[in-house]
């Protein structure tokens, strides 16, 4: 409970204000409280002494300290209760917990039985060995797989069955499991086939567009991702997108500001991330009529020119500088594009940089963002 700043004497002296005929709001000014606190003092306090005052507050913060040990104490016994409710809580561990009740805490059995959820009459129940009446189920799975370790639960139970076992498929798939001897199933996994994409360097801007993911860490371990977007054209790099989780509709967010930013590309050069291939992303270029151009799965080398830009902004921006937030990534990232984009001599455009090597003209009846030549 937040002590107020004013005193029981003050508060009643401000009352006695109102009372005597000095308006609410002057009193409000006065003194530097809302019309709202000046009701709610009166409501509760007027006609009180000091004492009285002094008295009612006391028992308020009583009553404040009062709930919150309930509260407390009920979430807690309400955590006790769900965890032993729990499926994995077994009629062992139950009793063992009653026992432990009863003993460390001096409750009756009855209480005990009720706070764990178990039965008197399971608790009164002698206990069997499960070890021992198991004894034979176990002798004959070890016999029969010291010699045929790779045999499955199901050939050892018809072999069992024809040995002359009657024992049920459910007891001995509980001691196969038991004995921990469940083989691990071998599911073939499922690879997208894809067609494998020419990568032919276009001589014209927005004709293809590349993109890629990239991960890494900030100082205190936290990962991040960037989405990286760049223009096989000219090389130009047109955004470096940095937060904690990049989903589909954000990527979609981003290529939407890129196209109204620089006109619409005839395709997009990109993997098979579970980003990439839903169905969100894949009707935003249908609609648009941008054709995506998967690479195969495995084959990073199909989208070349994206995973050279990543090596370079891995090299110069991420592993060159410690980042405490995103903002301070995305504010590194932005800084770096610009001087990647002006600056930053390329080896593959004649060792001048994207925008000098074929400039890009932003036509004004195409994008909506104000810029010009």
């Amino acid at each position: 409970m937040r002590k107020s700043r004013f005193t029981e004497s003050q508060i009643l002296a401000i009352l006695s204000e109102g009372e005597a005929g000095l308006a609410v709001v002057e009193v409000c000014r006065k003194h530097g409280i809302s019309s709202a606190t000046y009701y709610q003092w009166k409501s509760k306090y007027a006609g009180m002494s000091a004492n009285e005052l002094k008295r009612v507050k006391e028992l308020d913060a009583e009553n404040a300290r009062l709930k919150r040990m309930y509260a407390d104490l009920a979430l807690e016994n309400a955590a006790i209760k769900d965890v032993l409710s729990r499926k994995f809580v077994t009629p062992i561990a139950r009793r063992a917990a009653v026992q432990i009740m009863v003993d460390e805490h001096h409750l009756s059995r009855v209480r005990a039985c009720q706070a764990v959820g178990l039965p008197r009459s399971a608790l009164y129940k002698p206990t069997t060995d499960r070890a021992a009446k198991d004894a034979p189920v176990i002798d004959a799975i070890n016999v029969m797989l010291e010699k045929r370790p790779r045999w499955g639960f199901w050939k050892c139970f018809d072999r069992l069955r024809q040995d002359g076992h009657g024992w049920n498929h459910k007891r001995v798939y509980r001691v196969y499991c038991a004995m921990r001897l469940n083989l691990k199933r071998k599911v073939r996994r499922r690879v997208l086939t894809r067609e494998r994409q020419p990568l032919l360097a276009s001589s014209e801007l927005n004709r293809v567009w590349a993109l890629d993911f990239m991960r890494d860490t900030l100082y205190d371990g936290r990962p991040f991702r960037t989405l990286n977007v760049i223009d096989e054209g000219n090389r130009e790099a047109l955004r470096i997108e940095c937060g904690t989780s990049i989903p589909s509709s954000r990527v979609v967010r981003v290529l939407e500001q890129l196209v109204e930013m620089f006109g619409r590309p005839e395709a997009i050069r990109l993997d098979n991330g579970p980003e990439l291939t839903v169905e969100a992303f894949v009707d935003w270029a249908e609609k648009n009529g941008v054709k995506l151009l998967f690479i195969q799965p495995g084959k990073p080398n199909q989208n070349a020119f994206i995973e050279r830009f990543n090596r370079s902004f891995r090299q110069e921006v991420l592993d060159a500088w410690l980042f405490n937030a995103i903002s301070e990534v995305q504010t590194a990232a932005d800084d770096w594009l610009t001087d990647y984009n002006e600056y930053r001599p390329h080896d593959s455009l004649g060792n001048v940089p994207p925008v000098v090597f074929k400039p890009r003209v932003f036509n004004q009846e195409v994008s909506t963002s104000g810029l010009s030549t």
